[in-house]
């Protein structure tokens, strides 16, 4: 990752914090932003309007809360926030449920049962500590630093990760790696020497046509893309979706293509034939910037569309009529490259696909096509140098993964934990993320944690993992604390920061405290050598031209807009081994793996058996918010999507409850029928996050079934270690 879109930093200028300000006079935003009066100590009657950004999803849109009369009242965007333009998700403006969730953590817990009992006793923060610092330093004194291990997922974990380096460990993972948008990224590196990234680098808003292939926008609903996908409707875009379901995307579409689950790929290399047996390509910009293009276009002559008729199920004219669609409007057509993207195992060949299709098209660099992006700078706190470990990391022993990620394995974390290899792990910290839904294989997960000697657990709500922690620390949520600055690669570089909105109900604490009173146990003082979060944030500000004040008063920065396109000046340059975009990799060649993408066949089901299919809904995020009232007012249970006709021949109708059975036995929860024509007859969809089985979530248990439960079977892409879930099957068992 080292091209000039991510090597060009910004710092700001007197004379951009001055358009800044023009642009929208935040003290009338957030003018009186205090709760409580200095001069009386009493909450401030009224409103206030304090400046923040979200944490309802990882999009992170800054924002504004409203305190009256000292509650916590409502949350809305921050109208300079390029990201929101100031307007938030269902999600956002309903995370004012989370701070009223009546399910949420409100004390430190120590384990009084066996694993997964959910028995606890009530301790104070000082005897949590004590506890877990008498264990860290056992497990240091007889295993080593490095047999400590971290899970995360989201910005707030960042504290917490400064704590386990400082403690001497770099076995951190995150779920947004191989479970989710790794398979894409390390595609788009070894292609084009540069990520994705996140937010990605869509130009959405100025694509003539949009080509989605398994991407549902309007029910992830990243906010950016959801709205810039709107302004490219009104345009009049063209259209084009590809996925088993008709979903809401794909009602706006000019061309739906009801692929069979698993051809994807088949269908990305047919259209490179037709791109190039028909001459529809930019030459241009092949001949200027791509290497390899013979052995692609040999490679792909026998990608007919007669030949994935047969496989995708897919007509052969309309393959070609969607390829010369994308051919009529390019370079700016945007073949989007997806975010959650492990499938099938052969993912990363997948999104080379899908990166080749779009150097065909030209577009990257290009308006409406894949943009350059660049970072607001601000420099991190001068810590001291974090001890070195002795051994490798535990997750990706002898690069077994050659193209690993800098967020690390969970399941590499995990397998190292079951098996003791490379080394024991014996100790874990979980941060914000719900192992049991988030990882393949539940039974893996929970085989692991039972050879730990240290589970800790913080968050917000007593998810399923928190059931089998010996400690659970209740954090403080987003709108009730102070976090790390965000400032992300975006075509409009800011960083924004997130202070208190309201206090936290109960004896819930932010994870800076967290971390800094937990390091001080562990003798790791000079790591938190600032005196509170202020501080640290009011530092880091200054080294960037900035202040707390200033932020606390706006909630955004803004820095100087980069040249977004070649035409603009981007200079492209491609840090791959030959300079230029790979479409043949010279990489994958040399480590013996195949330099173009080929299609092979995956496993089919069962006769009676559907493959499972899963993915969002707009008003809930993961497993995380299905206790949130607000937002469980508009949907508390999900549903499983039956092709109408075979619901017809199981006897089932909408409404009727059921329960899915995967090929491996494995049982749901009770779930409610959606009999529909808007899926594949050889397919199941349902919307993940669901299904809860732990008691202390009182308004979740049991509201709908979990697919990560039916998800016993995954496989593992040999490149980058994603672990591909889409290749579960179940059947139905029908209800008394």
């Amino acid at each position: 990752m080292n091209s000039l879109s991510r090597r060009r930093f910004l710092k700001i200028s007197g004379a951009s914090i001055a358009a800044a300000s023009a642009l929208t006079s935040m003290n009338s935003v957030v003018k009186g932003a205090q709760k409580v009066s200095e001069k009386t100590g009493k909450s401030v009657k009224g409103i206030q309007k304090i400046p923040t950004y979200c944490s309802m999803c990882f999009w992170k849109c800054s924002a504004i809360g409203y305190v009256r009369d000292g509650k916590l009242w409502k949350v809305e965007g921050n109208p300079i926030d390029p990201l929101s333009a100031g307007r938030l998700c269902p999600r956002g403006t309903g995370g004012v449920g989370a701070h009223y969730d009546p399910d949420r953590l409100k004390y430190p817990l120590l384990r009084k049962g066996k694993r997964g009992e959910e028995k606890w006793v009530q301790v104070t923060w000082d005897e949590a500590f004590e506890f877990i610092a008498k264990k860290m330093k056992n497990i240091k004194s007889q295993y080593g630093a490095e047999s400590m291990g971290f899970f995360s997922h989201g910005i707030g974990g960042g504290f917490i990760k400064h704590l386990l380096k400082a403690y001497g460990t770099r076995n951190i993972a995150a779920p947004s790696f191989d479970q989710c948008l790794g398979p894409r990224d390390t595609a788009f590196e070894i292609t084009y020497g540069d990520v994705i990234g996140g937010p990605e680098r869509t130009d959405i808003e100025n694509a003539k046509c949009i080509v989605l292939l398994g991407s549902h926008l309007g029910e992830n609903m990243h906010n950016t893309q959801v709205q810039e996908f709107s302004k490219a409707v009104e345009n009049h875009a063209s259209i084009i979706v590809v996925d088993p379901r008709l979903s809401t995307a794909a009602t706006k579409a000019k061309f739906y293509l009801p692929i069979k689950p698993g051809t994807d790929l088949a269908l990305l290399l047919t259209w490179m034939n037709v791109l190039i047996s028909e001459n529809l390509y930019d030459k241009d910009y092949i001949e200027k910037y791509a290497f390899g293009f013979e052995q692609l276009k040999a490679e792909v002559s026998q990608y007919t569309p007669e030949w994935a008729y047969p496989v995708t199920g897919i007509k052969p004219e309309l393959i070609r009529e969607t390829a010369r669609e994308m051919a009529r409007y390019k370079p700016s057509t945007l073949v989007h490259p997806g975010r959650h993207s492990v499938w099938y195992g052969d993912d990363t060949q997948r999104g080379r696909a899908l990166a080749i299709m779009s150097a065909l098209l030209g577009n990257w660099g290009r308006k409406g096509g894949l943009i350059n992006q660049d970072v607001f700078d601000v420099p991190s706190y001068p810590y001291p140098e974090y001890p070195k470990p002795k051994r490798e990391n535990a997750d990706n022993p002898n690069r077994k993964y050659p193209f690993g990620g800098a967020e690390g394995y969970t399941t590499g974390l995990r397998e190292a934990t079951l098996t003791g290899k490379p080394y024991p792990i014996k100790g874990w910290f979980v941060y914000g993320t719900n192992l049991l839904y988030s990882l393949p294989n539940m039974q893996e997960t929970i085989d692991a944690m039972q050879k730990l000697d240290l589970l800790v657990v913080i968050d917000v709500v007593p998810s399923e993992i928190a059931g089998y922690a010996d400690v659970v620390l209740p954090e403080s949520i987003y709108l009730e604390r102070y976090d790390e600055l965000f400032a992300p690669y975006f075509k409009q570089p800011f960083v924004s920061l997130r202070q208190p909105v309201i206090a936290p109900p109960h004896d819930q604490k932010p994870g800076w405290w967290i971390a800094k009173k937990l390091g001080e146990k562990l003798g790791l003082q000079k790591y938190f050598p600032w005196k509170d979060v202020e501080e640290y944030l009011d530092t880091r500000l200054k080294m960037a031209g900035l202040s707390l004040k200033e932020m606390k008063e706006k909630g955004v920065a803004l820095g100087e807009k980069p040249p977004l396109y070649f035409e603009e000046g981007w200079e492209p340059e491609f840090d791959t081994p030959t300079g230029k975009i790979e479409l043949y990799s010279t990489h994958l060649d040399e480590l013996g793996y195949d330099p173009i993408p080929k299609f092979t066949k995956h496993e089919e089901p069962q006769p009676g058996y559907f493959r499972l299919l899963f993915g969002r809904a707009p008003m809930h995020s993961f497993s995380r918010t299905q206790t949130n009232r607000l937002l469980t007012n508009v949907m508390d249970e999900n549903e499983v999507w039956i092709n109408a006709d075979v619901a017809k021949r199981f006897e089932l109708k909408s409404g009727d409850y059921i329960k899915l059975k995967n090929q491996d036995g494995i049982v749901s929860n009770r779930i409610k029928v959606k009999a529909t024509e808007r899926i594949r007859t050889d397919c199941v969809y349902i919307v993940h996050g669901f299904g809860h089985n732990s008691r202390m979530l009182k308004g979740a248990y049991h509201k709908g079934a979990s697919d990560s439960r039916l998800i016993t079977k995954y496989k593992v892409d040999p490149l980058m270690g994603g672990t591909g879930m889409n290749i579960n099957f179940v059947t139905f068992e029908t209800e008394a």
